[in-house]
């Protein structure tokens, strides 16, 4: 089962996108704000972060940033309205997965989901066996 978390101050705008997460085999978890994603991220358990681009206290870039400083192997993308390329120049560095729309549904849900399980695959099995 894949574990995702959700950071999003307002829970009903991505409400289609995390339905649509729960019909498959995963089991998402939402944050409301950027301290409290951090708190649940430091106790492990994860595979990917979900996060909108405004928290409240905090944007979505420099809690991926917070993240990715403490565990630099969990997967992340990003809920954001800048423009494909803006939104590359902003995450430069960053490594993020995917970058959503503004308003993500089961598609964005189903892609996200398709990237997710292709790295999963790629990292499983690059990881060298014993003799």
């Amino acid at each position: 089962m894949i574990r995702i978390l959700i950071a999003g101050r307002d829970a009903s705008s991505l409400s289609a996108f995390q339905s649509a997460l729960d019909e498959s085999d995963t089991r998402t978890t939402h944050m409301d704000s950027g301290r409290q994603t951090l708190s649940a991220i430091s106790e492990g358990g994860f595979d990917l972060l979900v996060a909108d681009e405004h928290l409240g206290d905090m944007t979505g870039f420099e809690l991926i940033e917070s993240v990715i400083a403490r565990q630099p192997m969990l997967n992340c993308a990003m809920v954001s309205s800048l423009a494909p390329d803006e939104f590359h120049e902003a995450s430069e560095g960053l490594g993020i997965l995917m970058q959503l729309s503004g308003d993500p549904g089961k598609d964005e849900a189903r892609q996200l989901l398709e990237h997710l399980r292709t790295i999963q695959s790629f990292a499983k099995n690059s990881v060298p066996r014993e003799s």
